[in-house]
């Protein structure tokens, strides 16, 4: 789970003016989900979930104002079991910073891409369990 940071920063500044552009809590956690959500489009690109893919890349292109470059990947032939658990471990971390934002937008659309590869793996074990 998330903690809130309780040190002081370890950067000095000189007359309390600082000589680098610095970015605020909310910029960072903007930077961090934005990041969560290309790695999660990213893959979800790769198993071919057109529609899944469209709302992430609406959400990345809100936080980074421009929209994400793609690459056009064909549907994955090889692993995708372990496509679906990266998928679902991506966006709960994307799922953990949207809650910590207060991002209610991004929140939904990582719990419902959670709950879609949650049911692509049962699926799965569904299947290789007859």
């Amino acid at each position: 789970m998330y903690e809130p940071i309780r040190s002081k920063s370890v950067v000095h500044r000189v007359d309390g003016k600082a000589d680098y552009p610095h970015s605020s809590r909310a910029e960072a956690l903007d930077t961090q989900l934005a990041g969560h959500l290309a790695a999660l489009l990213a893959v979800t690109d790769e198993l071919g979930l057109d529609e899944g893919a469209a709302r992430i890349a609406e959400q990345v292109a809100r936080l980074r104002g421009a929209r994400p470059a793609r690459v056009a990947h064909p549907r994955a032939a090889g692993d995708g079991v372990a496509l679906h658990r990266r998928a679902h471990d991506l966006a709960a971390r994307a799922l953990l910073v949207a809650a910590s934002r207060a991002d209610t937008a991004a929140a939904i659309l990582a719990a419902e891409r959670m709950d879609a590869h949650a049911a692509a793996l049962d699926s799965v074990d569904l299947a290789g369990a007859h």
